[in-house]
């Protein structure tokens, strides 16, 4: 059965009385803190946590139902679940992290580039110039297929239209197999 205060403190929360943080922070601080603490070790994310915690309280304060679980026990959870999602997103962050000295983005040597598409923009003139404008626009210029169409006003369909029949063309260029067929 709920004491008097507990009885308080949910009649100020469905009327979202300010008053009702205060007693909460009053009565149930120092044991939310205990649970968070068992999750979190560091003290600071803790601290962060049990004010999450309040924030979460105030914002879900209308759907509290003594019916289903007592106060406590509804707090307690909204604070482990709290401390839960902190640990979450601590090892997200750290798991991250750019590990620049591993990293070989800059390591590209002549021999990692295909020699036969550098000149791709020579081969690209060979078209028809409304292929090539689509695939210029979409290629070298990165804009959506949308986009393109909107720029060059051209119907969409059109654009993709030219990009397919655009890239068939360089296609057979790049594979002469293609040109037998």
């Amino acid at each position: 059965m709920s004491t008097p205060i507990e009885k308080q403190i949910v009649s100020l929360l469905h009327r979202s009385d300010k008053k009702a943080i205060s007693l909460l922070y009053e009565n149930y601080a120092d044991a939310l803190f205990g649970v968070i603490s068992k999750v979190l070790t560091d003290e600071s994310l803790a601290q962060d946590a049990l004010q999450e915690t309040f924030i979460k309280v105030w914002k879900k304060s209308k759907s509290y139902n003594p019916e289903k679980a007592k106060l406590f026990t509804w707090l307690y959870r909204i604070a482990y679940n709290t401390a839960i999602d902190k640990v979450r997103y601590q090892s997200n962050k750290t798991s991250k992290e750019v590990q620049i000295e591993t990293s070989n983005v800059y390591k590209l040597t002549s021999q990692g580039l295909n020699q036969d598409v550098l000149d791709i923009k020579t081969h690209l003139k060979t078209l028809d110039e409304k292929y090539q404008i689509v695939i210029n626009a979409l290629f070298f210029e990165g804009m959506t297929q949308q986009e393109a169409s909107d720029e060059l006003e051209i119907p969409l369909g059109t654009i993709k239209s030219r990009l397919k029949i655009g890239l068939r063309e360089l296609k057979k260029i790049y594979d002469p197999e293609l040109k037998k067929s």
